[in-house]
């Protein structure tokens, strides 16, 4: 594993793959709150009753939870970030070692 990768791994929770946070308006007495919550495209958030769900609450904007996912969410961008350029430049290797062995052979 890369030193990048390691280092991110290692700075804390890394979100799980296809989840998203999503913004959503709460009415109570007239009154309008907006909330966040964790989305995943499949449940894996576990309930008091022991059912997994897609959603996570997170509360208001600005609480340690709503803080702590955008976190998350960040670390899992940039890990999948470093996963695209060390497959690419793996690809890019593979083609000039590729190339060069041809040539060699000639």
């Amino acid at each position: 594993m890369t030193a990048p990768i390691e280092l991110l791994q290692f700075s804390g929770d890394i979100a799980f793959p296809g989840c998203c946070i999503v913004r959503y308006q709460a009415r109570s007495n007239n009154l309008y709150y907006w909330y966040y919550k964790l989305q995943a495209t499949e449940p894996i958030f576990p309930t008091k009753s022991g059912k997994l769900t897609r959603y996570k609450h997170l509360g208001a904007s600005g609480t340690e939870a709503h803080i702590e996912v955008l976190m998350q969410i960040n670390r899992r961008n940039q890990l999948d970030a470093l996963s695209r350029t060390l497959d690419s430049l793996m690809h890019c290797w593979s083609d000039l070692y590729e190339n060069s062995k041809s040539e060699n052979q000639s």
